[in-house]
């Protein structure tokens, strides 16, 4: 009897210890399953509608007397500008998945998850979409939600499906050292230009349009505005986030440095250079022979120290820290003369007088601005910040309001 109950005891022990191991070996993971929307559906989406609300303002766009602003993955409000103090809403331009555009000649480009959508503004009030380039673009913004530890592609067909939303659940997952989104396989002459912020992906110079995602440049040939062409794709960096261009030059904004391409050959960019720093959110800007660089920390973008970088540029080819400002929460900037407008976040907006393109000092801080983006145009200073549009006049070393918009 007693030898039984010695059995029996000794069998409930080592059964306790392997659950006790079992459980040490597994751990709770938030997994996001992406929600899918076949794309022939997606892409009957598209449509000019009245002016609605902005749900979350993303980039600003400028066209002769129109303010193009996106909303994050829903389209583009456009915004009537003939007169500053009055600006008014007057189109919503629904493109799902959309991040960017360019305008040249009143024809309008934007990305539309993998594809690029033309549209002919010539008449504002009859916007017409009059081309779709599909599956021009390999990888888009997925959107993945940062509470996200571990991503579930496995009923995503790159082919058939567009991804829409995400949906989060808690999975019991062995304990693995690094626990990282899984891998997705993919297959794979004068003229009226608009003008983007520091935030922009895409580009417009001469016949070409150049955009960019995550590591990809997609160079489309827009010589027939309407009728643009794919003319190549090719690797540009990791984390691209931004993209600038001056002089012939491509300046290619990453999470981990900034990447130089010439335009010698405007459809084959070559790679020049690069300047690597820490890891931070980071669009750039370029005068002269110096880029102006921000770099977020705190966030995703993987850093805790936030910054504008001074990078000497006169050498492409060997790209050198100049100088190194601390900010609070920076995001995009600006340049106009001698001045550097910079969008702090929830810090406000920043202006810096450049005294050198080296030497900055701080001569104004608008405090109640949460700016993102800023475009310095001939005569005014275009901002955005929540949902509200703000405009200035120059003043010598400062700014004064011209209007705040509301977009509703």
């Amino acid at each position: 009897m007693k030898l039984k109950f010695c059995l029996l005891s000794l069998f409930f022990l080592v059964a306790l210890l392997s659950c006790n191991n079992d459980d040490e070996n597994f751990e709770m993971v938030t997994v996001a399953t992406p929600e899918l929307m076949s794309k022939a559906s997606f892409r009957k989406m598209v449509e000019v509608e009245s002016p609605k609300p902005v749900e979350q303002s993303g980039k600003i766009y400028t066209y002769n007397n129109y303010i193009f602003i996106s909303d994050v993955n829903k389209g583009i409000h456009v915004i009537d500008n003939s007169n500053p103090k009055l600006p008014k809403a007057i189109k919503f331009i629904t493109i799902p998945a959309n991040e960017d555009i360019s305008v040249k000649d009143n024809f309008l480009y934007a990305d539309s998850a993998t594809d690029l959508v033309v549209f002919d503004i010539s008449d504002i009030n009859a916007i017409t979409l009059v081309d779709r380039l599909k599956d021009v673009f390999e990888v888009y913004d997925y959107g993945i939600p940062v509470e996200a530890q571990a991503t579930d592609f496995s009923g995503f067909n790159y082919e058939t499906d567009v991804i829409v939303g995400w949906t989060l659940k808690q999975e019991r997952r062995e304990v693995s050292d690094n626990i990282a989104f899984d891998d997705v396989a993919f297959s794979r002459t004068e003229s009226s230009v608009g003008t983007g912020g520091s935030l922009a992906r895409f580009q417009i110079v001469d016949h070409y349009l150049y955009t960019v995602g995550n590591y990809n440049m997609a160079i489309f040939n827009i010589q027939d505005l309407a009728n643009p062409t794919l003319s190549t794709t090719q690797y540009s960096g990791w984390n691209i986030e931004t993209m600038f261009y001056a002089n012939n030059y491509l300046y290619l904004g990453s999470t981990n440095g900034m990447y130089i391409y010439s335009l010698e050959n405007p459809s084959e960019p070559e790679y020049i250079s690069e300047f690597t720093h820490w890891e931070g959110c980071d669009p750039v800007v370029v005068e002269g022979d110096y880029a102006y660089l921000t770099l977020r920390g705190g966030n995703a973008c993987g850093q805790l120290e936030s910054v504008l970088e001074v990078i000497d540029i006169k050498d492409k080819s060997t790209p050198k820290l100049a100088k190194r400002y601390t900010l609070e929460n920076p995001y995009g900037l600006g340049i106009k003369g001698e001045m550097l407008y910079v969008c702090d976040g929830t810090a406000g907006l920043k202006l810096f007088k450049r005294n050198t393109p080296v030497d900055l000092s701080l001569v104004k801080s608008l405090k109640d601005v949460q700016a993102r983006d800023v475009i310095p145009l001939e005569n005014s200073l275009i901002v955005i910040g929540g949902n509200t549009l703000y405009q200035y006049k120059y003043l010598e070393n400062d700014i004064r309001l011209i209007s705040s918009y509301l977009i509703k």
